[in-house]
């Protein structure tokens, strides 16, 4: 079941050009950086308040970072909603004909587990869901 939002991704160019502003400027607490290989990016986190901000750097040209970055620019990539229960949504989004591009849940950033719906199912938002691995 979805419970918040856990965070919002923005796709930049270079983490090493935009950390400072989240971490300076607004003065948000760095998480760290993790490297998720199976996505090709690496990502920096930030929280605030309840929500983290999501920096994605592509690793490679191939990354689908890298491809948002040249086709759309620098922006917000999508929405992150916290579930519980991973598995369980995603059957009941394709019983209620969302289309996904994750029909399985696959590893994320911090040992979690992520599927993303289709934007065309969501508004044009590419929308994820994540579940976060328990302390």
């Amino acid at each position: 079941m979805i419970s918040k939002i856990n965070h919002i991704g923005i796709a930049v160019s270079s983490l090493e050009d935009h950390i400072p502003f989240y971490r300076d400027v607004l003065q948000l607490e760095f998480r760290g950086k993790d490297e998720v290989p199976e996505q090709k990016v690496i990502v920096a986190m930030f929280q605030v308040g309840e929500v983290q901000i999501e920096l994605l750097e592509p690793t490679s040209p191939e990354s689908p970072i890298a491809k948002f970055i040249e086709k759309k620019g620098e922006g917000i990539h999508h929405i992150a909603y916290q579930t519980d229960a991973i598995e369980s949504d995603i059957r009941e989004f394709i019983s209620k004909n969302i289309r996904m591009i994750d029909e399985k849940p696959r590893s994320g950033a911090h040992d979690s587990k992520i599927a993303f719906l289709h934007p065309k199912s969501s508004g044009r938002v590419l929308t994820e869901i994540c579940q976060v691995k328990e302390k």
